[in-house]
């Protein structure tokens, strides 16, 4: 550094030694700026903190008028200062005066300074500040002196997130980094979580910035790089589409970025400035996350990602730690927050001490959201940057019915959500009322509430819902959570806990529904264009019936003497059902043989997803002993319309003529030939949707545990004659209304159903 007695090392050590002295925080900045000053043989020296309203405010100043600290804020974007802020970039100027954002305030007396250097106090990428030296002559900075001070500036981020500088902030404008924050995201699954953060993949705490010998650090470095590239490399060569969930082309990514100069080259660069191989890791990442968090190219935003997560890997390598956070000794009250997470992941934490999860990725329909439904644990997913806002212990709110994340919040929201929670609960002591209350309308119509499961762990539903059955068992859960393929010993094994635990209830399970988004790891991937219209379901099934054949003996097995019921999912056509009918008959056919005890009774059916069947609803229906509609896939593809993709998924409602139609197909199309059918998507589980379904014929839904209550407290104030009468003229009705959802609500409205 230019002039500077002693150079950054120096200035880092004696910042550490100011830090670790007991001090009020007001005293310890106004040191800290000194030193800083004095390091860079600069006239001024300020720093200015980001608060909750995202405003800049002087905190601390050497050089400038004393009497502004606390009274001088700025806008991001507002100033010199303000640019610094909103582009989170470093600035640096001979002449501050002649740039168009300079900001003349008369009451910091900065008029007189000409030289300028700002630079972003960052960390996880967000702007916690800005630090800024400034000369009075027109000084030309030289590039390892912004570097110096950007290492500078990543000790007061640490300290502006520890929470210490809390205190100095008046009431709603405390500093940003500790201060509350609300993030809005998807809602997964519903209900309210209060508790502290845990987060999947802690962050690595580095208590070292400064390097006592630079090239031990510099060795570091690539020592642990290169361990991670060879761990990349390892996982490609073996064949691996899926090592902890990741995919290949992930894994690609991943090379691609770890074998690439320029991000070595910069780590490397902020070694050689003095601080650790760590230090040198989070300065480049945490600027890199700065820059591409500001722009709007979808493609780049997704790397951000994949750089994230390669910083992370790196430096868990060079911290010696694991990759994600210990199972065991798991608070009360806690709330995991990752950036995805599997289902299996999910299962392996203390679920008597979860209380909620916060994801940054993750759809409506991921297995992530099924398995926390099952566990009655609320979700909110796709909540932007939420693993590098918190820390572990912070308290945070997860509210799944809002799709809300309230971290930190102040006593008052606290307090708000609380009763919320209570009010909740209350509502839940309710419908816990109605569990042994035949659902039954007003004018005598019997429906048939089932449970949509898929571990053993959703068993117990079935008696505090009042559930009469299990409509939907997903079969493919046991799959995914595995390490490997599991055998059909340990197929028949779950198949018989479910019964053994669901005791004389019915139970209707689906074969493996595999593909499109439900990848197994062990499995080698398919490229497909359209993954969800490509190789799944009953179609991998036909081509591997291994596969099936397998799973069909073990259900088979299980079942002996009982009444086994197994559904066929993404049935295209009749013929597809016949074909796999025959592989089950030959399972039956080769037990008999073997003398093995067979069910006492067996029904096939097959799942309404695929508009094709709506053509052959008769004959689907001749041939099937019973149909169960999965209308999250039928109302995606009666759209055209991914409902993965944020863009397309809510363009269209499953309320309007055309589905309605269509279901209106399937229920008088199986009606005509005694098929029972069942409703057993997301639709069946909704109040509203779930009336419409009962007021065009359907006797039987299959929903989450959570969904029970409402519906039945829905069905039981409900009169379904005006009902059909309203839905009979909503569809002849030849205006221009899009959807009956309206007429629907107005309709709950005046009857007083609760919805």
């Amino acid at each position: 550094m230019r002039g500077a007695p002693g150079g950054p090392r120096l200035l880092l050590r004696r910042l550490r030694e100011v830090m670790a002295e007991p001090a009020p925080p007001q005293a310890r900045l106004d040191r800290i700026v000194v030193l800083i000053a004095s390091n860079m043989v600069s006239e001024v020296c300020s720093i200015y903190v980001m608060r909750a309203d995202r405003t800049l405010e002087l905190y601390a100043t050497e050089g400038l008028n004393r009497e502004a600290v606390h009274l001088t804020t700025m806008q991001a974007g507002e100033g010199l200062v303000g640019l610094i802020a909103q582009n989170a970039e470093p600035l640096a100027l001979s002449d501050a005066q002649s740039h168009p954002a300079f900001s003349y305030r008369p009451e910091t007396g900065e008029e007189v300074y000409h030289g300028f250097l700002g630079v972003p106090i960052l960390r996880g990428g967000n702007t916690l500040g800005v630090l800024v030296v400034q000369n009075r002559t027109h000084r030309v900075y030289a590039e390892e002196e912004v570097e110096a001070l950007q290492t500078t500036a990543m000790v007061l981020a640490e300290m502006i997130a520890s929470g210490e500088l809390q205190s100095l902030g008046s009431p709603g404008a405390e500093p940003a980094a500790r201060g509350p924050a609300q993030l809005k995201g998807v809602a997964l699954a519903d209900g309210l979580g209060l508790g502290y953060a845990v987060l999947h993949e802690p962050r690595v705490v580095i208590r070292d910035l400064i390097a006592t010998d630079v090239d031990a650090e510099l060795a570091r470095l690539d020592e642990a790089l290169g361990e991670v590239r060879s761990s990349i490399d390892e996982m490609l060569e073996r064949g691996d589409i899926a090592h902890g969930g990741e995919h290949r082309e992930v894994l690609e990514t991943f090379r691609m970025f770890a074998h690439d100069p320029g991000w070595l080259r910069r780590m490397r660069d902020a070694v050689k400035t003095g601080i650790t191989a760590e230090a040198a890791v989070e300065r480049v990442q945490s600027d890199t996350r700065a820059r591409l968090m500001r722009v709007t190219e979808p493609y780049l935003r997704e790397r951000l990602h994949d750089l994230d997560d390669l910083a992370n890997r790196l430096l868990h390598k060079l911290a010696g730690q694991e990759m994600v956070a210990p199972r065991e000794n798991l608070p009360d009250n806690a709330i995991i927050v990752a950036r995805m997470l599997g289902p299996a992941a999910l299962l392996d934490y203390d679920r008597s001490r979860l209380r909620g999860l916060v994801l940054e990725e993750g759809g409506e329909t991921s297995h992530i959201a099924i398995v926390a439904r099952a566990l009655n644990i609320p979700v909110v997913s796709e909540v932007e940057g939420a693993a590098s806002m918190v820390d572990t212990g912070d308290a945070i709110i997860v509210d799944g019915g809002a799709g809300e994340v309230q971290i930190r919040p102040p006593p008052e929201v606290e307090a708000a959500y609380a009763e919320k929670a209570r009010m909740r609960a209350r509502r839940q002591a309710q419908y816990r009322q109605l569990r042994d209350r035949p659902a039954v309308t007003r004018d005598g119509v019997e429906i048939a509430l089932q449970l949509n499961a898929g571990l053993l762990v959703d068993l117990p539903h079935l008696h505090e819902t009042g559930a009469v059955g299990i409509g939907l068992f997903r079969t493919e859960l046991q799959f995914m959570i595995a390490e490997r393929m599991p055998s059909a010993k340990d197929q028949q094994q779950l198949y018989a806990a479910v019964f053994a635990a669901a005791g004389d209830a019915p139970i209707t399970f689906r074969s493996l529904d595999i593909g499109g988004d439900k990848l197994l790891p062990y499995m080698p991937r398919v490229e497909e264009e359209n993954p969800a219209l490509g190789w799944r379901a009953i179609r991998i099934a036909l081509d591997r019936p291994a596969l099936l054949r397998i799973q069909a003996r073990a259900l088979l097995k299980a079942a002996a003497g009982r009444h086994l019921r197994i559904m066929f999912p993404m049935v295209a056509s009749t013929a597809e059902f016949e074909r796999a009918k025959l592989l089950v008959e030959g399972e039956i056919n080769w037990l008999k043989r073997q003398s093995s005890p067979l069910p006492e009774r067996l029904s096939l059916g097959a799942m309404v997803e695929v508009p094709s069947l709506l053509f052959e609803i008769g004959e689907i229906a001749q041939a099937a002993d019973f149909l169960s509609i999965g209308s999250n896939d039928l109302m995606q593809f009666l759209f055209a319309a991914d409902r993965g993709n944020k863009l397309v998924a809510s363009r269209f409602d499953p309320l309007s003529r055309a589905p309605l139609r269509a279901l209106t197909a399937i229920v008088e199309g199986a009606a005509e030939r005694n098929c029972p059918v069942t409703v057993c998507g997301e639709m069946a589980g909704r109040p509203l949707e779930a009336m419409l379904l009962i007021g065009l014929g359907f006797r039987s839904l299959s929903m989450s545990a959570a969904s029970i209550g409402p519906i039945k407290a829905m069905i039981l104030e409900l009169d379904t004659r005006p009902l059909k009468e309203l839905i009979r003229r909503e569809m002849d009705h030849a205006g221009t209304y899009e959807s009956l959802r309206p007429a629907l609500t107005d309709f709950a409205e005046r009857h007083g159903i609760p919805l």
